[in-house]
């Protein structure tokens, strides 16, 4: 009682305290929703301004259909955002100038983009402005919205206007100078003779280099070692393949397909005895039904035959059989049905009279019976002048590929070709030199002009079965998986994979919209895992593939910033020891003369002839700009001081100085340079303004 007293008397401050929190909880529901509503509309923002994640995606989705299945996702996405980031950049870029254009030069622009459609050609086939003018007021008339659309048109068609305005003003600024066209004159002419000592790095022998000189390397070159956030993984992969077991069942029953089957009947309740592969008449229905590869037979020439039973295959009578063999994962049995000699190749020439029936020859008024009569009729005239044949082709032929040519085909090589009744004409060896075939396409009056000698060819027909994993087997490989699955995660990763012979593969550097991982291709949802902030190093994951398993587990979260020393290793380690040895090198080098330097340093004294800053390449060494440089400001006959090249530190003595001819105008050199930087200009433009703009980029989140 004396507690419910208590409470009784505390009602009114327990109320307000309930209170307090049940707001503190909504108002935080708010703002989290809040901010989590603008992140889900929002695929990321380029100073300030939103790129729409529903326009986004709709934009993704066009690139995928256009693309017809060849761009993976994340390949979509990252080319749109790509677009979308030079797009809004751009736009800035034109706001902040106000560049204005005319109807005039939108109208340019709708011309090169319009130039081909036939809504706006005149009776002459020209593009015409009128026409157009036409064609957008009945739009507006008839269909208000396909005229929004055309708005829009005429929107993109002002902003691409704008752009060109805005690029050719930045082209203009990038132009050579005559004195510039004479700099580069004399860079390309101006020659220099020199004798040189190299002393290669390697002479002072391997230079350890530490972590701290690599961290402090790094601070001071801090622009051009900064990276994107980036995830580091390692995995096991699980490979889906048929055990031994299966490659033995495959076989066990690609052999009673061979044999005689008994099929239980129910209507008689008997057993029926039917053929097997080897005795079956009907091949095309047998190998439809049993194998898993598709029906092919047709007439093979032995240099098409590969692997090591080719021989063995090629030299079958008719019915005999070869197999069972092992061949691209199929067990495969192959029965010969036809042997004969014929030709491989014929020169030949057709007249394609087609009908309105036909493929080609929906605009035809011509029936199949008239398309017929026609072609008899060519073919009674080649037949007692064949010179006519290219002349009627190029009147009647509906060939547009070989009726210029006077239906000539070249030679045909049936390797090359695939059956059809038109091929199977022509390649049949008691065929005339004339003839006419009846194909889906019209009617084909033939000439045969030449065919090579003929030689043996096979029919071949094959039946396969591909092995698979069974259901076992599969069953296996995921017990196997689960069981290194749970153990990675109560012990060492790297140690349970050892102890069970597995092969643990490192990937580093993954960026957020990476997709590709080095050993199982295009993963994204392991990337994307391992990009989740719920995702902590050391975390486990398993992730079903198409052809097995992989168990992943991140290892590093790496910021975006400044590399870390173990990644950036591998590039600052070599610059640092050169520096060093660099040093080891000018250190130790004594003499005043090049002779006594090259004793000094067990080396020997090299030249060089017609030098220039053009192309700096030193004999035995690859460009040494730096050395070419130092010696072009070397008065003739002076030792220079030693210069830390690409390849070792040098010491250089001009022999020789010749001065190119001054020309009377560099206005042709300095064009040409302004031409190389007008071309260089609109994407190093963009890549200027990427580097300078705010980005917040949240696509990962979405794919």
């Amino acid at each position: 009682m004396a507690v419910l007293n208590k409470i009784r008397q505390r009602s009114v401050f327990l109320i307000v305290i309930i209170a307090l929190a049940l707001f503190s909880f909504v108002l935080a529901d708010v703002i989290r929703n809040s901010g989590f509503s603008k992140n889900q509309s929002t695929i990321g923002v380029v100073n300030g301004n939103e790129i729409s994640r529903e326009d986004f995606a709709r934009q993704v989705e066009a690139v995928q259909r256009n693309a017809q299945g060849n761009v993976t996702t994340a390949q979509a996405v990252n080319r749109v955002w790509d677009n979308k980031l030079r797009e809004t950049l751009l736009d800035e870029q034109l706001e902040e100038l106000e560049i204005e254009v005319g109807q005039g030069q939108i109208n340019n622009v709708l011309k090169q983009q319009f130039a081909g459609n036939q809504n706006f050609t005149n009776e002459a086939g020209m593009f015409d402005f009128g026409v157009m003018r036409e064609y957008v007021a009945n739009l507006k008339a008839t269909s208000p919205e396909a005229y929004q659309q055309w708005l829009a048109v005429e929107e993109s068609a002002a902003k691409q206007a704008k752009a060109g305005i805005y690029y050719n003003m930045v082209r203009a600024g990038v132009g050579a100078t005559l004195i510039e066209g004479e700099q580069v004159y004399k860079m390309e002419n101006d020659n220099i003779d020199l004798n040189f000592v190299k002393i290669p790095y390697e002479s002072v022998g391997e230079v350890e280099v530490s972590k701290d000189e690599i961290k402090s390397y790094l601070k001071d070159h801090k622009d051009k070692y900064e990276v994107d956030a980036s995830r580091d993984i390692q995995y096991v992969f699980f490979e889906e393949k048929a055990s031994t077991s299966d490659d033995a069942d495959t076989k066990a029953g690609l052999e009673k397909l061979m044999k005689d089957r008994e099929e239980y009947n129910e209507v008689s309740q008997a057993n029926e005895k039917l053929d097997g592969f080897s005795k079956t008449s009907n091949n095309e229905e047998f190998v439809n039904e049993f194998s898993d590869l598709p029906y092919e037979e047709r007439f093979t020439f032995k240099d098409e035959l590969k692997g090591e039973n080719a021989d063995q295959i090629f030299n079958l009578s008719e019915g005999q059989t070869f197999g069972p063999y092992k061949e691209g994962g199929f067990w495969k049995v192959t029965k010969v049905t036809g042997v004969k000699q014929m030709t491989d190749s014929i020169k030949a020439n057709h007249i394609l009279i087609a009908h309105k029936d036909s493929p080609v020859g929906s605009e035809l008024d011509r029936t199949k019976e008239e398309a017929k009569k026609l072609a008899d009729s060519i073919l009674t005239q080649v037949k007692s002048n064949d010179s006519l044949f290219a002349s009627l082709a190029k009147d009647y032929s509906a060939d547009t590929t070989s009726k210029d040519k006077g239906g000539d085909l070249g030679w045909v090589d049936y390797r090359n070709t695939t059956s059809s009744p038109f091929i199977d004409y022509i390649f049949d060896a008691n065929s005339g030199k004339y003839g006419m075939v009846d194909t889906e396409y019209g009617y084909h009056v033939v000439f045969i002009e030449e065919v090579k000698s003929p030689k043996k060819a096979v029919k071949m027909v094959s039946l396969g079965k591909e092995i698979e994993p069974s259901e076992k087997t599969t069953n296996d490989l995921f017990a196997t998986t689960t069981k290194f699955e749970i153990a990675a995660g109560k012990k060492d990763f790297d140690e349970v994979a050892k102890e069970s012979g597995y092969e643990v593969r490192p990937v580093k550097g993954i960026k957020a919209m990476e997709e590709a991982l080095r050993g199982i291709g295009n993963q994204r949802r392991i990337v994307q895992w391992a990009f989740k902030e719920e995702t902590s190093t050391g975390d486990i994951s398993r992730f079903d593939l198409n052809n097995g398993y992989v168990v992943a587990q991140l290892t590093a979260k790496n910021k975006k910033g400044l590399m870390s020393v173990e990644e950036a290793s591998p590039q600052v380690t070599p610059l640092i020891r050169k520096e060093k040895q660099a040093k080891m090198i000018k250190d130790k080098i004594s003499g005043s003369t090049l002779s006594e330097i090259a004793s000094s340093q067990n080396a020997s004294v090299e030249n060089a002839s017609s030098v220039n800053l053009g192309s700096p390449v030193l004999p035995g060494a690859t460009s040494e700009p730096k050395v070419v440089g130092a010696a072009f400001f070397l008065e003739k006959g002076k030792v220079s001081r030693p210069i830390a090249g690409e390849k070792g530190v040098y010491v250089v003595e001009v022999t020789n100085r010749t001065e190119a001819a001054p020309l009377n105008s560099y206005r042709m050199i300095a064009a040409r340079k302004t031409k190389e930087r007008s071309a260089q200009a609109t994407s190093r433009l963009v890549e200027a303004l990427k580097s300078s703009a705010e980005v917040e980029d949240n696509r990962a989140a979405f794919y």
